[in-house]
């Protein structure tokens, strides 16, 4: 749990060193302005003031809503009132996603984990500034006053020269303390960031339109100075799978046995992953609680697993299940097998942002877990959980829906080094989702209240429409709506949403409006040539066999029965509810085979059990809708995609 110093408490902070400010007069016209002021006021290098707030918020004021965790405006200062209690997601799936064995208990309910002393900063500025708490939450000029003082406070308290003309290199210590993390390597990974941030500069407009820059400058961080702050040391131990640039830290999820039966156990499986079967994805997800009660959950033998869980605050780490075994998180057993999964510190209804510093972190361990797994870097390989599709017709209306549409996969994918250019023109015949998140806010409903808008937010999602029209309904989702009913604005209702990054197959364009495939529709968004929300893409299609009116689709990729060996129960290739029709085309993910990983018991007493099964049935993925879904590659042909459009 993070914890703060005793010697820094507010009240030792107001009566030990530094003077309170009395509230500042009128707010400098302008957002660099403000850093400036504040920096000038405060004695802190303008350079480390905005470095701080580059990796809090890259200088984002998310009108006024609090983060994952708590904080608020560019400073993030944390309130820990302000940190919404776990809920869990709103729809139930068995996380494990197997019905060869009994579901594991998924109920998650814990007490709610005690806060953390660091979510507690805007008081403690709201003390050494004088300003109101209020104006802290919600003017951008306040906040970044509040960050200022609690960095000068800190700077102070471990004797530190001050000043605004002081080295930059010599707040280090400072940098390390703002990031309210309770270990060594925590604090001093966020510092080495801001750091590295410092050194290569950075300038955007932020997502109220103020233009903001730090310009690169050599700095030397002296790291010796975080030694004073007295954090906990922590040492890695041996295989724990986490790039060097991150912190990082091994909570073990139990693999126990917990009943009377050898399939009572929990709460993951173990395997030998790569050599067993390839690892294909990532899967990105939000933990719906607290990074503490997450932790918790996850060290709970009855419950569900996954790989890594990443704090929102300053980017740590947890990993709790090896990369070779096979956690239970994404709802599909097929994509378990196949998959790691992160959960990270939020909630995908509220709207509420993540900071830089876990964006960072975790593009950073998704570039280590890609290179060394050979997973490309792709929204089809990358997925969300939202992206994954059920195993069955009966468990697609159960799946989960995280990390949701306000998720920033073009921000996410920068940083992870693999920008979403275009490939192609408009005759090239695929199209991927690209619009520009700080302006892209769909009219979401439901995010606290049922019916009630959300408050407008940025989004990764364009809406699909029947018709190149705003006021057409919007496309149908039988998953989701078996009556036939059109999708919804509800947050959580993603039949009629494409995702930044997802590469759909063109079929058609009027005017501003451009139309894809899409879970066996045309689907129209608006994409004007002026200000696009899509580019261009080139690659494969799979398309229906010569012959075939209509053939299916499927949320796993089993192989035929004949691959089974005596004594294993042959699993299902089920089709889901909706088809894929001649004239239709898709874009291809991937080429997998047809496995099936058989782990039911916990020592492998079962026939077959820690063994994966292949055939040799072939399946192409396929972005059918929102998920993935797979198509069995005799029933497709796979064509270049150079004018399927027309």
């Amino acid at each position: 749990m993070r914890r703060t110093l005793s010697y820094l408490s507010t009240a030792v902070l107001a009566l030990a060193g530094l003077t309170l400010a009395a509230p500042a007069a009128a707010a400098p016209a302008g957002r660099q302005q403000a850093y400036a002021a504040a920096a000038a006021e405060f004695g802190v290098p303008e350079s480390v003031l905005l470095g701080v707030s580059y990796l809090e918020s890259r200088w984002d004021v998310n009108t006024g809503k609090p983060s994952t965790s708590g904080g608020f405006g560019p400073m993030h200062l944390t309130d820990a009132a302000a940190v919404r209690p776990a809920g869990g997601h709103e729809h139930a799936e068995d996380r494990r996603g197997d019905d060869s064995r009994p579901s594991p208990s998924v109920a998650g309910t814990v007490d709610p984990a005690p806060l953390a002393a660091s979510l507690q900063t805007l008081a403690a500025a709201a003390t050494l500034t004088g300003a109101d708490e209020a104006a802290l939450r919600t003017d951008p000029a306040t906040n970044i006053r509040g960050g200022a003082a609690l960095l000068a406070s800190y700077q102070q308290a471990l004797g530190a020269p001050t000043g605004s003309g002081s080295d930059p290199a010599a707040w280090y210590g400072a940098v390390a303390r703002y990031s309210g993390a309770d270990t060594a390597e925590a604090a001093t990974t966020f510092a080495d960031e801001v750091y590295a941030t410092i050194g290569t500069g950075a300038a955007r407009t932020t997502d109220d339109g103020q233009t903001v820059r730090l310009e690169g400058r050599s700095v030397a961080p002296q790291r010796a100075l975080a030694d004073r702050l007295g954090l906990r040391e922590t040492t890695r131990p041996d295989g724990l799978e986490c790039p060097v640039t991150v912190s990082c830290e091994w909570i073990p999820a139990p693999y126990e046995q917990y009943g009377a039966t050898p399939g009572d156990y929990g709460n993951h499986d173990l395997s030998e992953r790569p050599a067993r079967q390839k690892i294909e994805y990532i899967v990105i997800h939000d933990t719906e609680g607290s990074y503490d009660t997450t932790l918790r959950l996850v060290q709970d033998p009855t419950y569900v697993s996954w790989h890594y869980t990443l704090r929102s605050a300053d980017g740590h780490i947890a990993q709790h299940v090896k990369t070779k075994d096979v956690a239970w998180h994404a709802g599909n057993w097929d994509v378990n097998a196949r998959s790691v999964g992160l959960e990270h510190e939020g909630f995908a209804a509220d709207g509420a942002w993540y900071t830089e510093a876990l964006y960072r972190s975790s593009a950073k361990l998704v570039r280590y877990l890609s290179k060394r797994f050979d997973v490309p870097l792709n929204r089809q390989h990358i997925l969300g959980h939202d992206n994954v599709p059920g195993t069955t017709a009966a468990t697609v209306r159960g799946m989960h829906w995280d990390p949701g549409p306000y998720w920033d996969w073009s921000h996410y994918f920068d940083l992870l080094g693999a920008p979403l250019w275009s490939t192609g023109t408009s005759l090239t015949g695929l199209v991927q989702i690209a619009p520009d998140y700080a302006t892209n806010q769909p009219a979401f409903t439901g995010c606290v209240t049922a019916g009630v808008p959300c408050a407008p937010h940025g989004s990764s999602s364009v809406v699909l429409h029947t018709a190149p029209s705003a006021d057409s309904p919007l496309l149908t989702d039988l998953g989701l709506h078996p009556d036939g009913a059109p999708s919804t604005m509800h947050i959580s209702d993603h039949g009629a949403r494409a995702s930044t990054g997802q590469t759909f197959a063109l079929a058609g364009r009027q005017g501003d409006w451009t139309a894809i495939w899409y879970l066996g529709q045309k689907g129209w968004f608006h994409n004007p040539r002026s200000a696009p929300t899509a580019n261009w893409q080139l690659g494969l299609v799979a398309v229906p066999k010569q012959g075939k009116a209509t053939i299916p689709v499927y949320g796993r990729a089993y192989p035929e029965a004949a691959a089974y060996p005596a004594g294993v129960p042959v699993q299902a290739i089920s089709p889901l509810q909706y088809t894929l029709a001649a004239g239709q085309r898709y874009a291809v993910g991937a080429v997998l085979p047809g496995q099936y990983y058989r782990a039911t018991t916990f020592a492998a007493t079962s026939p077959g059990d820690w063994t994966v099964i292949q055939g040799d049935k072939t399946y192409v993925e396929i972005q059918f809708g929102h998920r993935v879904a797979f198509v069995d590659k005799a029933d497709v042909d796979l064509r270049l995609s150079i004018g399927s459009g027309r």
